[in-house]
């Protein structure tokens, strides 16, 4: 072997030296050991007081072991919202009801790769120091009534549904990285928190089923197929213990669920716990529940009572250890302690600004226009074909208005309704606007227009300070609906304006669903889309003209009456509520949007004629677009169980897929069933339980329009 020279082997010492330079000097932040081992590393070096200090929702910076403070506050519904010293400018999309409107997981996956990149925007321009990268989104709650005050920010009443869709949002904020999180998505509010009024001190009872079957469901799927990172208790109690110290956390999220991230609580939720609840004798006990409970981080002040409790061993520091473990969990996927270079979002500069982008511009657009509902289109009034008109009035106070709420930041612009049309029309067509009827003016615009499009429904926070509501038929955070029909002025404002011009169209801008029977009864054209988007206008006016067919579905059911709800504080699902129970005739159904084309449904086949509790088989249709117009179905698939030892759902959905087709064509839509989809939960045997039986497979175009059906065996 030829001896080695002294220049090559004075460079391998060189090399070798560098390297040992290089390798982190503690283990925490060497990226290629166990995580856990990272973990038990960094606990190991923190002081207790250090400890105590991460479980703060503003963990403090430890410099002597040059980690930097973390904010836990970042709201993110849809679109950067509150952060630590305010709002900030984004992507704003439309509220979380109108995302749910799409159907489309895809689209909410690149809604939320939006929000996560532009929170890593924001927190390399501010060091980490405003905007965090745990962002409180998506809110998984299930709207089972729609005098819910904060309906507006859930996806809709279906678990499935629901957890279809959050799913597809988490994993945009989380990004596809093996290895990094983009942002960490934090749940929203864990658990069966639908009602407003009372929610600090109110309790939503039901039995186990309703837990497993219902509740659970959302927060099951956003955990084991979205890898959410985290979620926040909700302020209320289920079964009169409060969620903020649920044994559900232990016992069924990290036990059932192996999840091994941050929970936190809502904020006040600490002090509910005694002053609402009296729950507990004072905050020291408060405080030993949430931490015995999992609670990781605390939203309230927590120190003086937490040290108290240390103080009389009623908790030691091995408590604070566990708990702490999961915040430093979801730190270290986020990358905070490797080298930047490892990261793939190390590229990003706090000097962008991608909310101005054509392609973040060109989404919300996108979003905004799959988001819109079609309810009714009577002798084809829509799209309005701009050759036959030469006026329009805009009518109604919310025609040139896009209105926010409290979950998004501030869109980089708007758009308005008004501001739509006349862009889509040009200048030498008459768009005249009237904000109301005073003095007649809505009439009288109407009359002389060849069409008139009146806008009415809700502000998003009711033009009012926090916990009030001037009308009954709105809602917001901490203020329950009282009706579900439209405020008598804007209602009376629609019928004079149908009475001056028969083209009358109603676009109904709302978070919630309306009992508008008068106006389904009389107004030839009538749409739904949710407020907040940038881009509101311009994809209304898309839909408006045809340049958009519109495809978007409701997610919840509209009945007709408030008469048709269980009492507000009724938390059992089987006692008529959403479609699954409701046995009464709805204004519209859950799933229901109607097209400017028509599609049929033909070949329904199952890949087999039975499926085991282990199995799976896979239900397939042949769609066709009918029509002249290219445009969007979302095929539905529900099953009803046709013979139960207990109570099981009129029908529930199981599967979707919204899919484009041009004029003529047609696509086989294949949708995977599975036995465990199938299941009921035995509170006896305490596991989901699948009944010998038949079961009976049912496609259409939503809840109430089943064009094909298959009867299948389960064994």
């Amino acid at each position: 072997m030829r001896p080695q020279t002294p220049i090559l082997v004075l460079t391998l010492m060189l090399g070798a030296a560098m390297l040992q330079a290089l390798a982190p000097t503690e283990p925490f932040r060497d990226p290629n050991l166990p995580l856990e081992q990272r973990v038990d590393d960094l606990v190991s070096r923190l002081t207790l007081d250090e400890k105590i200090g991460m479980l703060g929702q503003f963990q403090p910076a430890i410099e002597r072991l040059g980690i930097k403070g973390f904010t836990n506050f970042t709201e993110g519904l849809h679109g950067l919202g509150w952060v630590r010293g305010g709002s900030v400018t984004a992507t704003t999309f439309p509220q979380s009801v109108g995302l749910g409107e799409t159907w489309d997981p895809e689209i909410l996956r690149q809604v939320g790769a939006v929000e996560g990149y532009e929170a890593r925007v924001y927190f390399k321009k501010y060091d980490g120091t405003r905007v965090g990268l745990a962002i409180r989104a998506p809110n998984v709650d299930l709207a089972r009534d729609p005098r819910w005050g904060r309906t507006e920010e859930a996806f809709g009443e279906d678990p499935y549904f629901v957890g279809k869709m959050s799913v597809g949002f988490i994993k945009g904020l989380q990004g596809d990285n093996p290895k990094y999180l983009l942002s960490a998505s934090t749940m929203k509010h864990f658990l069966a928190n639908s009602n407003e009024d009372g929610r600090t001190r109110s309790s939503s009872d039901f039995d186990e089923r309703n837990l497993r079957e219902y509740y659970l469901v959302p927060f099951q799927m956003g955990i084991l197929e979205g890898n959410a990172q985290s979620f926040m208790a909700s302020y209320n109690a289920v079964n009169k213990i409060p969620d903020t110290v649920s044994p559900f956390i232990r016992d069924i999220v990290e036990k059932e669920w192996k999840f091994d991230g941050m929970v936190c609580t809502d904020a006040g939720s600490l002090p509910n716990l005694t002053r609402q609840f009296h729950y507990y004798p004072d905050p020291t006990a408060a405080v030993v529940g949430c931490v015995n409970a999992g609670i990781t981080v605390f939203l309230d002040q927590y120190v003086p009572s937490l040290r108290d409790a240390l103080e009389k061993k009623l908790l030691a520091e091995a408590d604070i250890e566990r708990n702490i473990r999961g915040n430093i969990r979801m730190r270290m996927r986020l990358g905070e302690f490797d080298p930047p270079e490892l990261s793939p979002y190390s590229s990003i500069s706090g000097s962008e600004e991608p909310w101005h982008g054509e392609k973040n511009k060109a989404l919300a657009r996108k979003v905004t226009q799959e988001s819109i509902v079609l309810l009714k289109n009577s002798d084809d009034l829509l799209p309005l074909d701009k050759s036959k008109l030469r006026s329009i009035a805009v009518i109604g106070p919310y025609g040139d208005k896009v209105l926010v709420d409290w979950y998004a930041g501030m869109p980089p612009y708007t758009v308005t309704p008004l501001d739509g049309i006349r862009n889509k029309v040009g200048p030498n067509f008459r768009v005249r606007y009237a904000p109301d009827d005073n003095n007649g003016n809505a009439a009288n615009l109407a009359a002389e227009s060849d069409v008139a499009i009146v806008f009415v429904g809700n502000h998003p926070t009711c033009n009012a300070q926090f916990g009030r509501c001037p009308s009954p038929s709105e809602g917001k955070e901490a203020v329950d609906r009282k009706a579900i029909d439209l405020d008598p002025a804007q209602l009376n404002l629609i019928r004079r304006v149908k009475t001056a011009n028969a083209k009358t169209i109603v676009v109904l801008v709302s978070s919630f669903p309306y009992a508008i029977g008068w106006v389904q009864e009389n107004v030839p054209a009538i749409l739904h889309l949710a407020h907040d988007s940038q881009e509101e206008g311009n994809a209304l006016a898309d839909v408006l003209f045809g340049d958009y067919n519109p495809a978007g579905r409701l997610v919840a059911t509209w009945v007709k009456s408030v008469d048709d709800l269980p009492a507000m504080m009724d938390y059992d699902i089987r006692k008529g509520r959403t479609y699954m129970y409701f046995k009464g005739q709805p204004l519209y159904p859950f799933g229901f949007g109607l097209s400017y084309t028509t599609f049929e449904y033909s070949n329904l086949r199952t890949s087999a004629d039975s499926v085991s509790a282990e199995g799976e088989v896979t239900v397939s249709v042949d769609v066709r677009n009918t029509g002249s117009r290219a445009g969007d179905e979302v095929v539905q698939m529900y099953v009803k169980r046709l013979e139960s030892a207990v109570e099981r759902p009129i029908k529930e959905l199981r599967g979707f897929e919204r899919i484009p087709l041009r004029p003529n064509e047609t696509r086989t839509v294949r949708l995977p069933l599975k036995g465990a989809d199938l299941t009921y939960w035995d509170a006896a045997k305490q596991s989901f339980v699948v009944e010998p039986g038949s079961v009976r497979i049912m496609l259409g175009a939503s809840s109430a329009d089943v064009r094909l059906e298959k009867t299948i065996d389960v064994h």
